[in-house]
C-alpha cells in the first residue's frame, strides 16, 4: 500500500497543535543551534522519509524512520563531545528484486565529535571525532551484517545575516562481520546551507552523498526543507518538512522523496 498521504499527514500534523513560542527572541536562538550539528544543545530528531520509484518498474518504495538523539557532553572549560546516534526503522517494498516487503531495525550508526567551544578566528567552528556502524539489522536485507569505524568530521560558519553553511563527513570500513557479506568502505559528504527567517523559521537544502567504494556507485539525494521552532504545552519541539530528489541513485534507486521532522528540544536552563 502506498503510503504517502500518511507520511504527508505525520510530516505536517505537528503544524496544528504546536503553539508558537512566547519570545520570538528564543526560538530564533533554538533556530541557530539546531542549524549547527553540533551545537550545544540535547535534542531527539524523529525523521520520517519516504522514497519512491525503487525497482526496475519504478513500483518499490521505502518509509525510513530515523531516531537521531544528539547529546552534547562538557569536556573541561575548553571543549565538548557531541554525540550523535541514527538508529533506522525501515518499513519498505519491492526494493529488492524478488524480495517483497520488509520491516524492521537497521543498522545503528553512532558519532563522537570533539569540538571546541571557542570559534577560530574566522568564525568558524568545528569538530573531529570517530563514526561506527554497529550490525543491529533485525533482518539480513536492512543491514550490512559488518562491523565498521572511521574518521569523521565537520566545520561550519554562522553570520550574522542568519545564514549557516558547512560540510559534514565521515569514512566508514569494515572491520569484522559476516564473511559471506561485502564488505563496507563508504564515504559520507554533506555540504549544507540554510536561513534563519526570524520566528524560529528556517529554510535549508543540502546534499547527503554517499560514494560506495566497493561498487564504485554514487548516492546524492537533494534535501529542501522548512521548519519552525515552537512548543507543545512545556516541550519546546522543532517541526520541518521537506521534499527531495535523487540527482543520483544506484540502478533500481529512488527517484525522489518526502521528509517530515519533529525534534524534541532539551534547551539548559539559563
Amino acid at each position: 500500500m502506498r503510503l504517502i498521504p500518511v507520511v504527508l499527514m505525520l510530516a505536517i500534523a505537528p503544524i496544528a497543535p504546536i503553539a508558537p513560542i512566547a519570545h520570538a527572541q528564543d526560538a530564533d536562538a533554538l533556530a541557530k543551534q539546531l542549524s549547527n550539528p553540533i551545537a550545544s544543545l540535547t535534542s531527539v530528531p524523529l525523521q520520517l522519509n519516504y522514497d519512491d520509484g525503487y525497482g526496475a518498474d519504478g513500483a518499490g518504495h521505502k518509509v525510513l524512520l530515523n531516531v537521531q538523539p544528539v547529546i552534547p557532553v562538557s569536556i573541561g572549560d575548553d571543549w565538548t563531545m557531541i554525540s550523535r546516534t541514527i538508529v533506522p526503522i525501515v518499513q519498505q517494498d519491492d526494493v529488492i528484486a524478488g524480495e517483497g516487503g520488509q520491516f524492521g531495525l537497521g543498522d545503528v550508526t553512532q558519532s563522537l565529535f570533539f569540538s571546541p567551544r571557542a570559534h577560530t578566528k574566522g568564525g568558524w567552528t568545528w569538530g573531529i571525532g570517530p563514526a561506527f556502524l554497529v550490525p543491529t539489522a533485525t533482518d539480513d536485507l536492512l543491514g550490512t551484517e559488518q562491523w565498521a569505524a572511521g574518521p569523521t568530521a565537520i566545520a561550519l560558519r554562522q553570520t550574522e545575516g542568519g545564514w549557516t553553511y558547512g560540510f559534514l563527513f565521515n569514512h566508514l570500513w569494515s572491520f569484522a562481520g559476516n564473511d559471506d557479506r561485502a564488505a563496507v568502505s563508504q564515504t559520507f559528504l554533506q555540504p549544507f546551507l540554510s536561513k534563519a527567517l526570524g520566528q524560529g523559521r528556517t529554510v535549508s537544502v543540502n546534499f547527503e552523498s554517499s560514494y560506495d567504494w566497493k561498487g564504485s556507485q554514487w548516492s546524492v539525494p537533494l534535501n529542501i526543507g522548512y521548519s519552525k521552532v515552537a512548543r507543545i504545552g512545556s516541550q519546546m519541539v522543532s517541526w520541518q518538512g521537506g521534499v527531495r530528489y535523487w540527482v543520483e541513485s544506484p540502478q533500481g534507486g529512488p527517484e525522489w522523496g518526502l521528509r517530515g521532522t519533529l525534534t524534541l528540544l532539551f534547551p539548559r536552563a539559563q
